[in-house]
């Protein structure tokens, strides 16, 4: 496989000293043999990891976490939830804990630990769409197979088969081209030296991959090489500064892990996180970098990966609550995916940089550059509304459908 590629996020969960609130309160009948089998548990063992999530930005104790077997278990929980008169708990369903802001938390309730799953399925829970767009995973799984890049209407894809960018600014280019597994010293050398010599603050770096299955015969390379030159011809970039790897497939899906243990030595890996990820109108992606990157975090220490995807429009429709932009007009078949993936290395760090996440989305709100927050963080009723836009009655019909009594993932903050 030849590959160009950057840091990619993936996520581990931390914790805190906590101790469960639990006590003795008895478990209604209906769950004693959830309790009684290891699956229903208050230790702290179970519910410390389960109250923080990869963000490090909040914490909240559940008093208790399931860790099911099958869907009957989580049947059974939900059954005593709303059937049980004075039932205390909310629930909330967590898979690897990704989420930055408390999403997955329960507070005082039950957190059911969908990642237990998999250890009990005897095979990876990934089923994948008959067209081959979509893939419904498990809750124990991670997405170093994700493909945001999708193949078109017959079936068949461009020139390479995964596509990213990512944005160095000021001090982060040496650090966060040697924090990952595919740049050499000499290339980070050659590159820190290059933008010096420009007097620049900004560095783009677009990383792509085509996947070959080599199998023994030697017209492989031949072909490789041949798409790459085509790709490369069609780009205007730095003569010089086209670099590639020759990688297996596995090695490249696990780039992020050993990007993580390069993170946790040098101890940014279990901070707080407040990254602000967005989608962003294709239109006006060049405004947003001349007002963010080469604007608001000018002059700023930024530690952690910029990162932008092309992302295909109709890969979303209106039974997903994911929302995007709005359209830009005709042809508009494409939104960028802006992830800021900040990381807080001092206490200090976290209100700076939570500060300066508001000012990018005042920025873009007075600019008039369409957006949407991927998983967002509100606490007033009306940003929701606002968010949701038209689909926010078919939500409120959905919520009071299906969970009358709002006892459903109370770290969203959506109806809580």
């Amino acid at each position: 496989m030849a590959v160009v590629y950057y840091l990619v996020f993936a996520a581990l969960i931390a914790c805190s000293v906590a101790q469960s609130t639990l006590g003795d309160r008895p478990w209604p009948a209906s769950l004693a043999a959830l309790a009684a089998d290891g699956k229903l548990r208050t230790d702290a063992n179970a519910t410390v990891p389960a109250s923080m999530d990869f963000g490090n930005m909040t914490s909240a104790l559940p008093a208790a976490v399931l860790f099911p077997s099958s869907g009957a278990d989580i049947a059974a929980l939900l059954s005593a939830a709303h059937g049980t008169p004075g039932w205390p708990y909310t629930v909330s369903f967590r898979g690897r804990g990704h989420s930055t802001m408390g999403q997955a938390l329960a507070p005082g309730g039950v957190v059911v630990n969908m990642a237990s799953l998999g250890e009990s399925s005897g095979g990876p829970r990934i089923n994948v769409s008959e067209d081959g767009r979509h893939v419904d995973a498990g809750g124990e799984q991670t997405w170093a197979e994700e493909r945001l890049v999708a193949p078109k209407p017959d079936g068949s894809f461009g020139p390479v088969n995964y596509l990213e960018g990512s944005v160095f600014v000021n001090s982060s280019l040496a650090s966060g081209l040697t924090g990952t597994a595919f740049f050499s010293d000499a290339d980070v050398a050659r590159i820190v030296a290059l933008a010096a010599e420009r007097n620049v603050t900004v560095v783009y770096s677009i990383e792509a991959t085509l996947n070959y299955n080599y199998m023994g015969d030697d017209n492989n390379g031949t072909v490789v090489a041949s798409v790459l030159k085509s790709v490369l011809d069609g780009l205007r970039f730095e003569p010089g500064f086209a670099f590639v790897r020759d990688v297996a497939y596995a090695e490249f899906l696990d780039r992020v892990h050993v990007e993580e243990v390069a993170l946790e030595k040098l101890g940014l890996w279990r901070l707080p996180h407040p990254w602000l990820d967005l989608f962003v109108q294709r239109s006006r992606i060049a405004d947003f970098d001349a007002g963010v990157f080469r604007g608001i975090l000018q002059g700023t220490d930024v530690v952690g990966p910029l990162i932008m995807y092309p992302v295909n429009r109709d890969m979303f429709d209106d039974a997903m609550t994911a929302m995007t932009p709005d359209d830009d007009g005709e042809e508009d078949d494409v939104f960028y995916a802006v992830a800021l993936l900040f990381t807080a290395v001092t206490p200090a760090d976290v209100a700076r940089l939570e500060a300066q996440n508001r000012r990018i989305l005042r920025f873009m709100d007075h600019a008039g550059i369409g957006y949407k927050e991927y998983l967002p963080h509100y606490t007033v009723r009306g940003d929701w509304v606002r968010h949701f836009g038209a689909k926010w009655s078919r939500i409120v019909e959905m919520k009071n459908k299906y969970d009358p009594k709002r006892l459903l993932s109370p770290g969203q903050e959506i109806f809580n």
